[in-house]
């Protein structure tokens, strides 16, 4: 696994390993069937090659799948929409730092039609370029997915799917070069994407956001470090069940190499680092 340093502070217990999770409680958070129901989306074509025109439906898992220590992937791996979830070493979805992946996949992998189910522990990494296509989390862990990788040119692509239940950052941006999110749902998030605000090597990254339906209650769609060049472009975005606009469309701080907590530096299109207009966005 690549270290990364991130901070937060949730508990670590482990729980037993549970029914699948789709039927887990979760104390304080909307049930399941609740959440299909705030969605109100389009049905789409699950397990195709092409992004969802708009945020999909919630899928059906085919099967289950416990995993005890991490999986390496490599060229294309798909999952018929299998649910995988965490047991033994990987068994927490707990926030605490540097926990392993359920999945790992080598640069140039791509990943297609699978479930994250819960215990998530760290979801999934990448190490260099990868495609994240269909993949869905049902209960975020410490992130749903990481991407790292130190080459400018890396591409990272998470096309279609889904995530929720994340307290705090749904895909954590650690490495180099671009990622681009399209056709991707959701809800009861902390932050969808955030440009790592005080990894010990830092980069410029670029993030381009397109077709999300992001339902509240959510924090930031993205959160960019305006000290290392971060730029975050969105478009095609729709906010639900946010009538006081809590949901910050983008998050600007000022990074760093220390460890430190990052600081904020305004909110907000600016043209240069966070990329949209108020027609990019709309409330339902």
């Amino acid at each position: 696994m690549t270290p990364s340093v991130r901070t937060r502070t949730r508990s670590t217990t482990s729980p037993p390993v549970p029914a699948p999770a789709a039927t887990r409680p979760r104390t304080g958070r909307r049930a399941l069937t609740g959440a299909i129901a705030a969605l109100g989306l389009a049905s789409v074509l699950l397990m195709t090659d092409s992004p969802a025109a708009s945020a999909a439906t919630w899928p059906t898992a085919t099967g289950s799948q416990a995993v005890t220590a991490t999986i390496s992937v490599s060229g294309t791996k798909d999952y018929g929409l299998k649910r995988l979830y965490g047991s033994g070493d990987l068994g927490t979805d707990g926030q605490s730092e540097d926990q392993d992946p359920i999945l790992e996949l080598a640069p140039g992998a791509v990943l297609k039609n699978v479930i994250i189910g819960a215990p998530a522990a760290d979801g999934i990494h990448c190490l260099g370029s990868c495609t994240l296509q269909n993949v869905w989390w049902e209960d975020v862990g410490e992130d749903a997915a990481t991407f790292l990788g130190s080459s400018s040119s890396n591409v990272y692509t998470v096309s279609g799917g889904g995530a929720k239940e994340a307290d705090d950052k749904v895909l954590q941006f650690n490495g180099a070069g671009t990622l681009n999110v399209t056709g991707f749902s959701v809800q009861d998030f902390g932050k969808l994407v955030r440009s790592c605000g005080n990894c010990s090597t830092q980069y410029k990254r670029t993030i381009n956001l397109n077709t999300i339906e992001a339902t509240y209650k959510g924090g930031a769609l993205v959160g960019i470090n305006t000290n290392y060049g971060d730029s975050a472009t969105l478009k095609n975005i729709t906010i639900v069940g946010d009538s006081s606009k809590k949901i910050v469309p983008c998050q600007k701080y000022v990074g760093n190499n220390t460890g430190a907590e990052p600081t904020k530096n305004g909110t907000g299109p600016d043209g240069t680092y966070c990329k949209y207009a108020s027609s990019d966005i709309t409330y339902k």
